[in-house]
Parts: C-alpha cells; structure tokens; sequence
C-alpha cells in the first residue's frame, strides 16, 4: 500500500514508477499526478508484456524490471488493485497500490475530483 506522502514524493524519486490506469479523457478532465506515467488499465497487461524498445517508444520511458518500485494509482483505488494483480501476473514483484488514488490526491492538493 502506498500513502499519500509517498506519492508526493515520487518527483524526488525517479526510480519509482507511478503508473496511472485511468483512461485519457479522465486525464483530461482532471488532470494527473505530477511524475505519473499513464497506461490505461486495458493496455497494461500488453505494456508490461512489450519489449523494452517499445515501452521506451510509447511512453517516454524505460520499461520497468520485475523488480522496479511501482506504485498504481486510478481515480478511486478499485482499477489500482486490479493493476496490481495484472502485474503480479506479468512476473511484477515490487508492486503498490495507492488505494486513495486520484478522489484522495484532489481532496488533499485542492483539485476537481
């Protein structure tokens, strides 16, 4: 389980990968959590599953090892937790979810929910 501290704090943290599941136009009427990467729950499994080159491709980033720090977050938790067995599935070992995600992170930083 990750906190919202922890959460906060993932910008000095690169290493860790704050992957948000929730849907683009979700994104777009909220917003996202500074330092998030986005891949929304029903590409995750084939995201996780993807070459390293590919990854890098289409998300700006290095594909995450087994054992990489991954923190999931989507608007209210119930995706989160889903994720989260998805990538225990892929071979995923370092896994977090943030059960307050994106309702919990508004309400604390001020934001619409």
């Amino acid at each position: 389980m990750a906190t919202y501290e922890q959460v906060k704090d993932v910008p000095n943290h690169p290493e860790i990968y704050l992957i948000d599941v929730r849907n683009q136009d979700e994104l777009k009427a909220t917003g996202t959590i500074p330092a998030s990467l986005n891949i929304p729950l029903p590409d995750l499994d084939a995201a996780l599953k993807t070459s390293a080159e590919d990854f890098k491709q289409k998300y700006g980033r290095e594909k995450p090892g087994n054992n990489a720090d991954i923190i999931f977050t989507c608007r209210s938790g119930k995706r989160a937790k889903e994720a989260e067995t998805i990538a225990k599935n892929a071979g995923f070992t370092n896994i977090r979810v943030y059960s307050g995600s994106w309702l919990e992170w508004a309400e604390k930083e001020g934001l619409p929910k």
